[in-house]
């Protein structure tokens, strides 16, 4: 049975440095047998990445974003719990999509997400989602995401 990294390597994913948190908070926290992780931001080049779905970025370019945003979520699961062996599955996702009043398509750019999770963690990252437009995220950025999972 192959493992989460020989998966990781597999798709040629090289798990990035964890950033730090951007303001007052920790970027992720156990309570019990659920870590919560708190919402990354897209990044492009180290920056943010920035742009509204429905203005001037399109939902693949959205769903890329929220691709990479996955890379990072696992990559601070990694880091706070040192093996990502350690997770039982991921239960829940939340992403916020920066985008106009008339874009409609918010669920499709968090599949970029989601379907990574699932590459990822086979069965286990199945999860419970939830993905909402808004008007504005932290510095200007298209995409944030946070996760919860069992371990």
């Amino acid at each position: 049975m192959s493992t989460i990294h020989d998966r990781l390597k597999t798709l040629g994913i090289d798990l990035p440095p964890p950033g730090p948190p951007a303001a007052a908070y920790v970027m992720a926290a156990t309570s019990g047998n659920t870590v919560f992780v708190s919402g990354h931001i897209a990044k492009r080049d180290g920056k943010p990445w920035t742009g509204k779905l429905g203005l001037d970025m399109d939902t693949e370019t959205g769903k890329a974003a929220a691709r990479s945003i996955a890379i990072d979520l696992i990559a601070t699961l990694q880091n706070h719990l040192g093996s990502l062996e350690k997770v039982k599955r991921i239960v829940k996702v939340m992403g916020l999509v920066n985008s106009t009043g008339e874009y409609t398509e918010q669920h499709l750019v968090i599949n970029g997400c989601s379907e990574l999770l699932f590459e990822v963690f086979g069965d286990a990252g199945k999860h419970a989602r939830s993905a909402f437009g808004v008007a504005q995220i932290p510095l200007g950025a298209c995409v944030e995401i946070e996760l919860i999972a069992e371990i």
